[in-house]
Parts: structure tokens; C-alpha cells; sequence
């Protein structure tokens, strides 16, 4: 039998807290552990799956969808790949947004108006966002004038 780990070593080994692995375990992110004398010990492939879950929360994914991802990954399945799919249009949009609030941002930086709130366009951004447009629609509205 390898050598199993407790949870102070995983957490040692990934960097992660031994109260963050009971609750991605409690959560079903880590398969529960065999126990000795009521301590947990994981094997040796948990500080893989760590790190997969590490990595998947670094580029996005909430734990739910890690939780999904761990799960579709079958040898016959390509259901992962719905998956990143899905995170890959939601990051598209999300970039879409930011882009879009850096130049509301910049154009705020570069208006001549000594208070933004006495700006007619920023005035008109503001009303189209409470019409129901999408930041991107008031930008662009608010700068087609």
C-alpha cells in the first residue's frame, strides 16, 4: 500500500487549508478519504486532484463547475469539453465587459467637465443604463452624439 497523507500534509504539499480540503471534500471535490484511527489520509493522487481544482478556480470556474468537471470526466465522455466551452463564451463576455468599462473609465478620465455628474454624455450613459441598456449600449449611445 502507498503512503497515505494526512490532511496537515496535503494542505502542506498544496498550499491549501485543511479547513478549505474538509469543505471541498464535504462539497464532493475530493473523494472521502480512508481513515486510520478516525484521521483522514488521502492518497498520493490527492494532491493532484488539488491541484486540478486549484487550477480550474484560477482560470475561472466556480466550484460548482469544478465539481461538474471532476464528475464528466469519463473514458468514454467528452462532457468536459461542454464545460469549458461554456466558461470559454462566458469569459468572451466577461472580457467584452471589462473592455467596455475601461473606456467609460478613460473617456471619464478625459472629459472636460469638472464634476462627471455635469456631463451631458455622462448624464446620457446613466439614462440609457436606466432604460434597460447594457453598459455597452449606453457607452456607445451616450458617445454617438
Amino acid at each position: 500500500m502507498s503512503e497515505r497523507l494526512t490532511i496537515g500534509e496535503l494542505a502542506s504539499r498544496t498550499g491549501v487549508a485543511t479547513s478549505a480540503l474538509r469543505y471541498w471534500e464535504e462539497f464532493g471535490l475530493l473523494p472521502a478519504p480512508a481513515r486510520v484511527a478516525g484521521q483522514r489520509r488521502y492518497p498520493p493522487s490527492a494532491v493532484g486532484l488539488v491541484g486540478v481544482v486549484l487550477a480550474l478556480r484560477d482560470i475561472g470556474f466556480t466550484l460548482r463547475e469544478i465539481k461538474a468537471f471532476i464528475a464528466s470526466r469519463s473514458p468514454a465522455g467528452d462532457d468536459w469539453r461542454e464545460l469549458y466551452q461554456r466558461k470559454l463564451t462566458e469569459l468572451d463576455q466577461r472580457i467584452a465587459h471589462a473592455q467596455t468599462a475601461r473606456a467609460v473609465i478613460a473617456h471619464g478620465l478625459d472629459c472636460r467637465h469638472e464634476d462627471i455628474l455635469e456631463c451631458p454624455r455622462f448624464a446620457g450613459g446613466v439614462a440609457a443604463l436606466l432604460a434597460g441598456s447594457s453598459l455597452e449600449e449606453a457607452h456607445e449611445e451616450a458617445h454617438s452624439h
